[in-house]
């Protein structure tokens, strides 16, 4: 779906919420053979076991495109990414967990270039249990309605 959607029109603290994902073995083995991160805490259960959290566990990396792929159910013609800040790994995720997504509109300001805004979401990505298990800032450059 395309929307056009202007700095103009976005609004603090406006929220959307995304459909929900499990997380397979076959995801982290893919993401381990496109990423090249082999570290047994993902990808060798008989080693997992002797651990803490006593399974393997997904990688934050792909937790991280995931959950930024949830979001992408529209394309809005007027911003594209700027960047991420602030991303952290809260609790990690497992085999046949699910994650969802919350995206709430956290700031807006001018950037410096003319015709230009720059709008801060917060992304928060949840588990089956509704614990919060990363968190990271989308900077979208948005562009401004014409004057």
């Amino acid at each position: 779906m395309f929307i056009k959607k202007y700095f103009e029109e976005f609004e603090l603290q406006a929220t959307r919420y995304t459909k929900e994902r499990t997380i397979s073995a076959t995801d982290i083995d893919f993401h381990a053979k496109e990423s090249g991160d082999f570290f047994p805490h993902h990808m060798d259960e008989a080693w997992c076991k002797t651990q803490p959290f006593k399974k393997r566990i997904a990688h934050g990396t792909l937790i991280f495109t995931i959950a930024i792929g949830l979001t992408a159910d529209f394309v809005n013609e007027m911003a594209m990414t700027y960047g991420y800040d602030r991303l952290r790994f809260i609790k990690p995720v497992f085999i046949d967990d699910s994650i969802k997504v919350t995206i709430s509109i956290k700031d807006k300001k001018e950037h410096k270039k003319p015709g230009f805004g720059l709008v801060t979401e917060l992304v928060q990505a949840f588990n089956q249990h509704d614990e919060l298990v990363m968190v990271c800032e989308h900077i979208l450059l948005v562009n401004k309605k014409a004057v």
